[in-house]
């Protein structure tokens, strides 16, 4: 879609030129390192195309969308230091280019200046822009956390699984989508329909990822093949499988889950899931989501253009090879 590549350009210019003190560079340097990273910028789009299917020009719309992506940039800051990750986007991550205790101070400063972006908007759309992004910030710690509890949990549901990836991922989401609506001054029904989208469409596009992870095309998914079983992910899959799975697969995945990793580890479990039909099972649910956030927009009093707009994205969103 011609219109992302279009949206992202303008993004990545105003983050460009955000203004941050040139001092302490030491706290400011990392910010602007990770913003300079790149990435998608689906969540501020998201803010940007929200607000014109409701009428308004996507440039009163920019402060709300920034600071979203600003938001997002502080959750991965802070993510990549409890995952202990090395690169983010291809390159070195924050906390190992520089030291954990900046990066958690810079983070910190990114999530306070995603706050005074919001503060150019008349203060009724304000209060709303700000409720709308401290529930979902303390949504977001709270998946967040509920990840790290189920690191060793043993009888996770497969219930509660979805409420993480729900907290974690798809609610930001949903409030992007929404914050644009706010500033278009959508009607309460509208804001709650176009948050279900989001919601909806960001659970369908998890676990997708889920599944690609272990039988995507490499070349297309952009990723190794894998890595989530490689590390001991309970995704998705995972979940499906020990409710779907006899005593003998059920006991085989959790020593497999449990063990250190062997040469055929990847194929064993890629085994277990298919067996278990969890690898379908999967791509139900991408469809059955999917098609829950396409209900919320043919509910969307927005003309008939701009709701093919939304649901174009979706098919862009979720177009990734298998």
């Amino acid at each position: 879609m011609n219109n992302i590549k279009f949206y992202a350009d303008i993004i990545n210019e105003e983050l460009e030129n955000l203004s941050f003190s040139n001092s302490p560079k030491s706290l400011y340097n990392p910010i602007k390192y990770i913003l300079k990273l790149g990435g998608k910028r689906i969540r501020p789009y998201l803010v940007l195309i929200s607000a014109k299917c409701f009428g308004t020009d996507y440039k009163k719309a920019l402060p709300a969308a920034l600071s979203v992506e600003c938001f997002h940039n502080f959750t991965l800051m802070h993510d990549d230091i409890m995952d202990s990750a090395a690169l983010r986007r291809g390159n070195q991550t924050v906390h190992l280019k520089w030291n954990i205790n900046q990066s958690i101070l810079s983070g910190d400063a990114l999530l306070i200046y995603s706050y005074r972006l919001l503060e150019s908007y008349e203060p009724k759309i304000y209060n709303k822009l700000n409720n709308v992004l401290n529930t979902v910030a303390l949504k977001v710690c709270e998946g967040q956390q509920l990840d790290i509890d189920f690191e060793n949990k043993v009888d996770l549901t497969f219930d509660e699984y979805l409420n993480m990836i729900e907290l974690k991922t798809a609610v930001l989401v949903g409030a992007a989508l929404k914050m644009g609506a706010i500033i278009s001054k959508a009607s309460e029904m509208d804001l709650n329909h176009i948050y279900n989208y989001g919601v909806n469409l960001g659970i369908a596009f998890q676990l997708q990822d889920d599944y690609l992870d272990t039988f995507g095309d490499q070349t297309l998914v952009g990723k190794s093949i894998g890595g989530d079983i490689v590390e001991n992910k309970k995704t998705a899959m995972y979940h499906l499988s020990i409710s779907n799975s006899n005593k003998q697969q059920k006991k085989a995945l959790i020593k497999l889950y449990n063990t250190q990793n062997s040469y055929d580890k990847i194929s064993k479990v890629s085994k277990i899931f298919k067996d278990t039909n969890s690898d379908s099972k999967t791509l139900d649910l991408v469809k059955d989501y999917t098609e829950k956030a396409l209900e919320s927009v043919n509910k969307l009093n927005i003309s008939k253009k701009n709701k093919l707009e939304l649901i174009n994205f979706s098919k862009y969103l979720m177009d990734r090879k298998l």
